[in-house]
């Protein structure tokens, strides 16, 4: 990857999303600032088709964008209120789930060996058994952000560079983290488009490094 990429490691900021007319940005933003741009585009005349990104996944969204600004931005709020009642409603619908005070007490079967291990630990075989968890859970989630960053890049690049020249092969180079040859072979690109996949790049490369860096 170009040193631009790699010096945004650690810096690099989400917009959140973006809205591209074909190969052109047009809007780039939180959502209610973007989706009100994207309005003001098609009210104002203009014909080319206008895909909203969102960063964190690669998905297109399709806010509501008809009647008037107030509209979209109340549609938005409707959208999000919804979004959270089913967050919320997910764990009842998938069961029982952990509780949120106190400590449960279950069997735990380990070698004598490990029983060993854990009793000669300072604070206890308990204690050293959460604390393994935690740590278990902590690298567990970076890598699942890894994993997520990755697949919201190659999501994008799919939806708006599957026809560009080139994109086998860029893809190929992306997967197999050779950036250098990922950066170079991205370059005949449209720019707009380019520097899009190059942030989104980056912030896998990001997530990356810091799953190294947990990694004992």
């Amino acid at each position: 990857m170009s040193h631009d990429s790699q010096a945004g490691e650690g810096q690099v900021a989400r917009a959140g999303y973006m809205a591209f007319a074909g190969a052109r940005c047009i809007a780039s933003g939180g959502l209610e600032e973007v989706a009100l741009k994207v309005k003001a585009w098609v009210d104002g005349g203009e014909v080319a088709p206008v895909v909203i990104y969102e960063d964190a996944t690669g998905y297109p969204v399709h806010p509501d964008l008809r009647g008037t600004r107030e509209d979209v931005l109340r549609g938005l709020a409707e959208r999000r209120a919804r979004a959270a009642r089913e967050e919320a409603e997910e764990p009842r619908r998938s069961g029982p789930g952990r509780p949120k005070l106190g400590v449960v007490s279950r069997e735990v079967s380990l070698l004598p060996r490990h029983w060993e291990w854990l009793n000669a630990q300072p604070s206890g075989a308990s204690a050293a058994l959460r604390r393994l968890v935690e740590e278990a859970m902590r690298d567990g989630q970076g890598r699942e952000r890894a994993r997520k960053s990755q697949e919201a890049a190659g999501r994008f690049m799919l939806a708006v560079a599957g026809d560009l020249p080139g994109f086998e092969e860029a893809t190929r180079a992306f997967y197999a983290k050779n950036y250098e040859r990922f950066d170079q072979l991205i370059q005949p690109w449209p720019r707009d488009i380019r520097d899009h996949v190059k942030r989104l790049v980056a912030f896998v490369i990001r997530d990356e490094a810091e799953v190294t860096r947990a990694t004992p």
